[in-house]
């Protein structure tokens, strides 16, 4: 561990590394999405950045070794990130923001009980096909 990055408790999460097409389409989305989630700017190289929560960092890379251009995150592998967003207001708040970072709000029909009516959530997809959730801390007071 270096002096910048304390351990976390054991079985805790530690890194996740996503590999993208577009290291700066990515990094304007995801850089502005974890900034408003508390998130702080952790490590910057050409092909990469991340970002940190505490223990737990987020690794964007743009590797040569891609083997594809799109995620789909309907093929095995990783469907999508949830992330805790605060109260209600705090997701609308992003959900609404979120297009202007490259965002777009998937299940808009249903939103924002896309996960069913004891969910309060945004579910959002960025431009290279990433999936994030972003999760209330509580439903929201009827009439408030």
């Amino acid at each position: 561990m270096t002096p910048d990055h304390p351990p976390g408790p054991p079985g805790g999460l530690h890194h996740v590394e996503i590999w993208v097409p577009d290291l700066d389409r990515a990094a304007t989305s995801w850089g502005w999405l974890l900034g408003e989630l508390g998130w702080t700017a952790y490590q910057s190289w050409p092909a990469g950045r991340s970002w940190r929560h505490g223990p737990t960092y987020l690794v964007l890379e743009e590797s040569p070794a891609l083997s594809s251009r799109r995620h789909d995150r309907l093929a095995p592998g990783l469907n999508h990130l949830a992330f805790h967003a605060g109260p209600p207001a705090a997701v609308d708040r992003l959900v609404a923001l979120a297009p202007g970072y490259g965002w777009s709000l998937l299940f808009a029909d249903r939103h924002p009980y896309a996960g069913g009516p004891q969910s309060y959530a945004g579910y959002l997809t960025d431009g290279s096909g990433y999936e994030v959730e972003l999760c209330a801390s509580s439903l929201p007071v009827p009439g408030g």
